[in-house]
């Protein structure tokens, strides 16, 4: 049977005062499987993020969600509609605690993410789910921790509990594992396998064996283009991958 495609580009170009990031991508995503988008340094893979969040705005082509054109639509109808993107710097409240930054993705996925005046009452309510979120990332521990004090591996799985108490569709997630040591790394990839058990996820990830464990689907690019397109094996063994990464450094 054939997979729901949930996200489509169809041609997508951005294009810099004659530089050309992104040039003519067509790729399709399948809903419910992790996929990777990999690449040497400069290959185009943080504007072909920001392209499908709306943070840019495309040359030319289409991208597709769930059957619509959402190429004109602004960043926060994007969100709204399901794709919610992480970033490479990890963007939490600092001053807040694990739980409070929780359940502010919880306000805004209730529609009140900017009434601050809320009653204590009715922010409470939110705990109990925000608190599901927090063992489903193992960070229960830290519920009355600020996000300032917390090491910097748990910052980046906070972020992603965060993102989750959105329920997105789709996440987005831009160097999920960038500055860690090993044992925050096979803790976020896990983590990431285990909440992409029923959800899609796109990922730009370095760390190639990050990228092997846990990738359904790896998608190369270079200079802006798609190098090659396939699973692991496919991708790894692909001449012009492996030519590429030898001459352009380690993705």
């Amino acid at each position: 049977m054939a997979q729901q495609t949930i996200l489509e580009t169809r041609g997508l170009t951005k294009q810099f005062k004659g530089f050309v990031a992104v040039k003519d991508v067509n790729l399709r995503f399948e809903a419910g499987k992790i996929h990777a988008l990999i690449g040497p340094n400069g290959a185009g893979k943080t504007t072909f993020f920001n392209l499908l969040t709306k943070f840019l705005i495309p040359t030319s082509g289409q991208i597709i969600y769930k059957g619509k054109d959402i190429t004109q639509v602004s960043p926060a109808q994007i969100a709204c509609a399901g794709v919610i993107r992480s970033f490479q710097i990890s963007a939490v409240f600092p001053h807040l605690t694990v739980l409070e930054n929780v359940r502010i993705g919880l306000q805004r996925k209730a529609g009140i993410a900017s009434r601050f005046w809320q009653s204590s009452k009715v922010l409470d309510g939110f705990n109990g789910h925000a608190m599901e979120m927090l063992k489903t990332v193992d960070l229960e521990a830290y519920v009355d921790t600020k996000a300032a004090d917390m090491p910097y591996g748990r910052k980046r799985a906070l972020e992603i509990a965060a993102t989750l108490a959105m329920d997105p569709e789709l996440m987005l997630l831009d160097e999920p594992t960038q500055g860690m040591g090993q044992e925050d790394v096979d803790r976020v990839k896990e983590l990431i396998k285990r909440v992409g058990a029923n959800r899609t996820i796109l990922m730009v990830e370095h760390n190639m064996k990050v990228v092997s464990d846990i990738s359904d689907t790896i998608t190369v690019l270079q200079r802006g283009q798609v190098l090659a397109h396939g699973n692991y094996k496919e991708v790894s063994t692909n001449p012009q991958v492996i030519e590429a990464y030898l001459g352009g450094g380690h993705a």
